[in-house]
């Protein structure tokens, strides 16, 4: 059987994506070391952007944007995270219940909905019960659509456990409880791992429902990005903007290396 590579102009379409889809990341990564304020035109290799970044004019606006960004996805992801895990215990440990395409369809129509759609969505539903818009409803909202990108990897890692571990722990007079945290747990842990990070990075680069839901004098750093650039693009947003692309390579990264071992490990 051919592989997809061997279809007639499969290789210049993947090309041609991969040039869309990244060009745009290289050049704001590159003239982000640009030594001259012009975002056109290259003045020779310098850090300049970044120390502008940590003492610069804006550095305390965006500082505290950062702050709130990492607080709020730390928050996010470990709630989604331990939400996502009784979920996949649930639909995949629970046996056959009614409604369970129901749940499950409910637990991952956030990846299915416009994202613009939820933001609007969760903004009329905070008016209507009058919860007043800022941090809380931030962090509320995250913890929502976190849910689904947490529970995919811990599903997919529990479906590759065996049973057959448990029954044995409970052979030997293990309780449930004990069978989950000495057995089942530690086997769960790269799935469960990997949906911390992506629920993680998910929440720290949200910007649409975040925008939404943030209310007057509430930034994140999505947010406090686009507020600056809305004045004319700097040079100290490409070295930001390229900092949180580093640090959302290195969590997608870590999460596909330690899902990837896990499907190795029993």
């Amino acid at each position: 059987m051919k592989g997809v590579r061997h279809y007639p102009g499969f290789l210049p379409l993947t090309i041609l994506c991969l040039v869309v889809l990244y060009t745009p990341l290289i050049v704001v990564a590159v003239y982000s070391f640009n030594a001259s304020t012009s975002i056109t035109s290259w003045g020779g290799f310098s850090l300049r952007w970044y120390g502008e970044v940590f003492t610069g004019r804006e550095a305390a606006r965006f500082g505290q944007a950062a702050w709130n960004s990492i607080t709020i996805a730390l928050m996010a992801a470990t709630t989604a995270t331990v939400i996502a895990t009784a979920a996949a215990l649930a639909m995949v440990r629970g046996g056959p219940f009614r409604g369970r395409q129901a749940s499950f369809a409910l637990i991952n129509l956030p990846l299915m909905v416009p994202e613009i759609v939820i933001a609007v969505a969760t903004l009329i539903f905070f008016s209507t019960i009058g919860l007043r818009t800022g941090y809380l409803t931030i962090l509320l909202a995250h913890i929502t659509f976190c849910i689904p990108f947490a529970y995919l990897p811990i599903a997919a890692r529990l479906e590759g456990i065996e049973g057959t571990y448990e029954q044995a722990a409970r052979d030997l007079y293990a309780t449930r409880a004990q069978a989950f945290r000495l057995i089942l747990l530690p086997l769960m842990m790269p799935g469960v791992i990997s949906g911390w990070l992506l629920a993680f990075i998910i929440s720290l680069d949200d910007f649409i429902i975040t925008n939404f839901v943030k209310g007057a004098g509430m930034e994140t750093l999505p947010t406090a990005i686009f507020g600056s650039v809305k004045q004319g693009i700097k040079p100290n947003i490409m070295a930001i903007s390229t900092l949180m692309l580093l640090v959302s390579v290195l969590f997608v990264t870590a999460a596909y290396l330690i899902n990837r071992k896990g499907r190795q490990s029993p």
